[in-house]
């Protein structure tokens, strides 16, 4: 029998996990652990620290949630496991799971604790007691630093996607508080990737962890059928329109850059019909626990959403993801449609392209090892017979509710003005179509794009431009950077992890897109993606660091960036004696020395001093 026909014939039950857990996980149907889970909770049933390398939506929660909640002691107050979550979202998810698994367990309590929330409920948690805390690294440094989180009997730590923390730059914090815990805690390390800095993590705090992989032949769900659109920015409104009247959806996200086009988006679609809402870092904490019930409730079917706001949410519902922006990097758009397609479940995701995000397509076909096809809409008499049959279906759903009360006073509408049935009916579906036209007349074009080695060509000689106008910053993927000057620096206190944060925070933009950052003394530069959108730069514009607006602003070059054959002697060099002519041209190029020296002009004998 191989090694794989073992693993899949173990079940939860075959785990030395206590009755009570094996209990709860009956009554929620769980039957056979997931390869995570299988290697991941015999070792920390045994209490060994222990580095999980898998994809998000592989099980990890259940991994490490299970085998501690095994070992916890409910006689005791303080909290016992303490997780760290990069994101509100994900510490809330994270909570609600340990609730699940726990369900037997009497006299149980977990808390979720993060920014967003007022303090008050928060304290007066903890003070009761909570044998589990779920939260994000900087509230989890103010409970230590106030002293209403106390770790003295902490047994185990958790940091659940440690490389997410790492590119929100929350590194330090997370180091910090791994500082303030007991040295005799256990400590469990999960991460989608392994970059660098969270090995060192691992070898610095970690004590002989047993490392576990969970290998992915794709990063994709092959469940996670994929097509693109190429449009201009100014017909995304009008093609996502279609494209909804065109799906057939249960749950959407609608991806976009920044927070202000979350809320134009979803006002534009609340519109047209559709029952969206906006999710982004700047709405209140229980507005966003509400719209996310709504949308797990079917109250609303379309969520527009930040990459930041939406990390950590799983909601089974999500049919469809759409890219309204295109991501900065890859890994985002791997991020982005993870939402949808999980568990085994179908999920589509759409993508809008603009002509010069061509190369951005090609850099995720190569990421992700898929073709992504362009996106085929129906013909316009199927569309329209669509929309007919959509609102028959809404017309016999009416008909079955009591409908007494509007009889009467269309009887009475028509006897007084003489007007047939019909035409009353036609007023009410023009009133309930808000005016608009309800059959489509036109369907979007489809643009003429490049393929295969044309394609390819095509991104080559555009690389080729920008490292002939001397941009020799690249991202990884080999996205073009911008370096922008900031007005904060060393004498305002500012560190790197201060800017990553309140660019993150503010523009929607992630730590991994950002480039080389260099703090000087009043002033600091950092390298971002080309073709930030304007609302993001001015968004960007009015962000404060420790109080301090950054007044973010293209930097320009200087002599100082050029290629050492090319930079000319500063001003102080040249003196009298050289003998250098300094003559003033008006049209002088970037980079060039307004001083300038005869070569044909003998050089003026220098005259005797007069005593």
């Amino acid at each position: 029998m191989s090694a794989e026909t073992t693993e899949s014939a173990i079940t939860f039950s075959d785990l030395a996990l206590s009755e009570p857990l094996q209990a709860a996980l009956k009554k929620v149907g769980y039957e056979r652990p997931s390869p995570i889970q299988l290697q991941a909770i015999p070792h920390l049933l045994e209490g060994k620290d222990l580095l999980g390398v898998a994809q998000t939506g592989t099980g990890k929660t259940a991994a490490f949630a299970l085998p501690l909640l095994s070992r916890l002691d409910l006689g005791k107050k303080n909290p016992q496991i303490l997780v760290l979550a990069p994101t509100r979202e994900l510490a809330i998810q994270v909570a609600e799971a340990f609730k699940v698994y726990a369900r037997e367990l009497k006299g149980f309590h977990v808390l979720p604790i993060y920014g967003g929330q007022e303090y008050g409920p928060q304290l007066r948690q903890l003070d009761r007691g909570a044998h589990v805390v779920v939260g994000t690294p900087g509230r989890v440094m103010d409970h230590i630093r106030r002293g209403s989180l106390t770790l003295d009997d902490l047994q185990a730590l958790v940091l659940d996607e440690a490389d997410e923390m790492l590119r929100m730059g929350f590194i330090d914090d997370v180091e910090w508080i791994l500082q303030h815990t007991p040295d005799s805690r256990q400590t469990a390390l999960f991460s989608a990737t392994m970059p660098v800095p969270i090995r060192d993590i691992t070898h610095k705090y970690l004590k002989d962890p047993i490392e576990v992989t969970i290998k992915q032949k794709t990063t994709t769900a092959s469940t996670i059928s994929q097509r693109y659109w190429q449009l201009g920015n100014h017909e995304k409104l009008d093609v996502l329109t279609r494209i909804l009247e065109c799906e057939d959806f249960d749950g959407v996200i609608i991806f976009v850059r920044t927070k202000n086009a979350t809320l134009e988006v979803a006002e534009k679609l609340q519109a047209r019909g559709f029952a969206a809402e906006a999710l982004n870092g700047d709405i209140a904490q229980n507005q966003r626990e509400k719209t996310i019930t709504q949308l797990k409730k079917g109250v609303i079917d379309i969520l527009i959403a930040t990459d930041v706001a939406a990390r950590g949410l799983d909601v089974e519902r999500i049919s469809h993801v759409i890219n309204y922006d295109i991501p900065y990097d890859t890994e985002s758009y791997v991020h982005r449609i993870g939402r949808t397609g999980r568990a085994g479940r179908e999920g589509q995701a759409i993508l809008f392209v603009t002509p010069r995000e061509k190369r951005m397509l090609i850099a995720i076909e190569r990421a992700t090892k898929q073709k992504i096809e362009p996106y085929q809409f129906p013909s316009l008499e199927a569309l329209n017979q669509r929309k007919i049959e959509q609102l028959f279906d809404k017309l016999n759903t009416e008909r079955n509710k009591n409908l007494s009360e509007f009889i009467t006073i269309l009887e009475q509408y028509q006897q007084q003005y003489d007007i047939p049935a019909i035409e009353i009916a036609a007023a009410f579906a023009s009133i309930a179509q808000g005016g608009k036209p309800f059959l489509v007349k036109e369907m979007p074009k489809t643009k003429p794009t490049e393929t295969g080695k044309n394609r390819e060509y095509s991104v080559t000689q555009r690389e080729s431009r920008h490292r002939e106008k001397g941009s020799d910053r690249f991202t990884r993927d080999n996205t073009p950077m911008v370096r922008y000057r900031l007005a904060v620096g060393e004498q305002h206190g500012v560190q790197k992890g201060d800017i990553v944060g309140a660019i993150a925070n503010e523009g929607g933009i992630e730590s991994r897109q950002m480039g080389k950052i260099t703090i000087l003394k009043d002033h600091s530069f950092i390298d971002l993606p080309e073709g930030m959108p304007k609302d993001v730069f001015k968004d960007l514009q009015k962000t404060k660091v420790r109080g301090c607006p950054l007044e973010i602003a293209v930097a320009t070059t200087s002599k100082r960036d050029q290629p050492s054959s090319k930079r000319e002697l500063p001003l102080k060099s040249f003196n009298k004696k050289d003998g250098h002519k300094k003559t003033h041209r008006k049209n002088d190029s970037p980079g060039k020395s307004s001083f300038t020296q005869n070569p044909d002009k003998p050089k003026a004998k220098r005259k005797p001093r007069p005593d």
